[in-house]
């Protein structure tokens, strides 16, 4: 580097004076060196250059680990979709058993008909109770709290509002 270039300007590292053994040490990374000699930029270049290294290593790590788990999670929803096709076999199986049943004792149209109506009961109730719990769902309550309060603690209101207490 020369002082002409604009990257060596004040530093004189390719001064006469400056020692091939001197110019090395300037230039080896900082692990490599003692600590006490390197300079506060030195020491914050490789301080920005480390945390951005550890950084793309940890988003390559998540990204690696999300794959892997989005393949096993695949997996199992494939498994949970099979087993609630074979409880609805099994459903419609019983369904026809108990209306092939009822016909040795009732017409074959009516005993269809009592087994539809025990299905409509079931499913009826069913979506009584789902709508009885959905009116008492209060989607992420902390975040939706957090968020309602955030415009006021920007404005600096959130501390007297809460009487000084956080």
């Amino acid at each position: 580097m020369s002082a002409s270039d604009g990257r060596g300007v004040g530093r004189g590292w390719e001064s006469a004076a400056t020692s091939t053994r001197e110019r090395e040490s300037v230039r080896a990374p900082l692990r490599e060196r003692d600590l006490s000699q390197a300079s506060i930029g030195e020491l914050i270049t490789a301080i920005t250059r480390d945390t951005s290294t550890l950084v793309r290593q940890e988003i390559q790590l998540a990204k690696a680990e999300l794959r892997q788990e989005m393949g096993t999670a695949a997996r199992v929803a494939g498994m949970f979709a099979g087993a609630v096709l074979g409880g609805l076999m099994v459903l419609l199986f019983l369904s026809y058993a108990a209306w092939w049943g009822l016909a040795n004792v009732l017409d074959e149209g009516l005993s269809a008909l009592v087994v539809a109506v025990a299905w409509a009961l079931i499913a009826a109730s069913l979506v009584a109770v789902a709508r009885r719990k959905a009116k008492t769902l209060r989607p992420l309550p902390q975040t939706t709290e957090s968020v309602r309060r955030t415009p006021a603690a920007v404005r600096g209101r959130a501390h007297r509002e809460s009487g000084g207490r956080r």
